[in-house]
């Protein structure tokens, strides 16, 4: 793949400092997304990679740098057009509406889909490629347990065709046979339409190298390398000590 001269998503030297203590939580990030890419982030636990899926999508605040969309640096009265085109989903996803439907619903009110419509169809079929029925949409979000929520969360922010997913850890609770429906179903979404892009986070390193085109490595809040190829099933991170 050759990328765009202009980046869908760009970090410039972002950074974030730590509330409670001396320190950055990331520092001095810079890091480019162009079109088409399927962009792994990796490494330990409490290295920054949800912090940093967090920032792209300016969720938090942002103590140094910025978030540049196609090539211009975003104003505060940009950011809820922006995030119709770049959607973060968390790895414990929370639904607050009653039913897996309402909570799929939930999107379409607001402004930054105004003349959307929800297409229960395209919705059945997709819940029906993981492995669910029409009654799926009936169930309860009480009920649901973690790898339902995340089954649920997944489809809300498929079917409203962004250009670039934010996946962190999306398919953690789901069993093996279901989690490679969901590796599928990415794969078509992001072939449909030439340009989406996804970021992932994953700890598997397999399924990060079946769907990362590119892997950048983080360690303590900062990026410690960055692969052109798919990423390595023995790749090994320093430890704290």
């Amino acid at each position: 793949m050759t990328p765009s001269a202009v980046p869908l998503l760009e970090l410039v030297h972002l950074s974030r400092r730590r509330t409670d203590a001396d320190g950055w939580l990331l520092e001095d990030i810079s890091l480019k997304l162009h079109p088409g890419e399927r962009l792994a982030i990796v490494g330990p636990s409490g290295a920054g990679k949800t912090l940093l899926l967090r920032a792209m999508v300016l969720l938090d605040r942002i103590d140094r740098g910025e978030v540049r969309w196609e090539g211009s640096r975003l104003s505060h009265n940009e950011v809820p057009k922006f995030r119709r085109h770049a959607i973060y989903l968390h790895q414990r996803p929370s639904l607050r509406e009653a039913t897996v439907e309402a909570a799929i619903r939930q999107p379409f009110p607001l402004k930054a889909y105004r003349g959307r419509e929800f297409d229960r169809g395209r919705v059945a079929q997709l819940l029906a490629g993981l492995g669910r029925d029409g009654t799926f949409l009936e169930k309860k979000s009480r009920d649901l347990s973690g790898g339902e929520m995340q089954i649920a969360a997944l489809v809300r922010a498929v079917q409203l065709d962004p250009t670039v997913l934010l996946l962190d850890e999306p398919t953690a609770a789901l069993d093996a046979a279901t989690a490679a429906a969901a590796e599928q179903l990415l794969n078509s979404w992001a072939s449909e339409v030439p340009g989406r892009a996804i970021v992932w986070v994953s700890h598997d390193a397999a399924q990060s190298r079946r769907m990362a085109t590119r892997t950048v490595s983080m360690f303590a809040g900062r990026l410690v390398g960055v692969d052109e190829r798919s990423p390595s099933a023995s790749a090994e991170f320093p430890h704290a000590g």
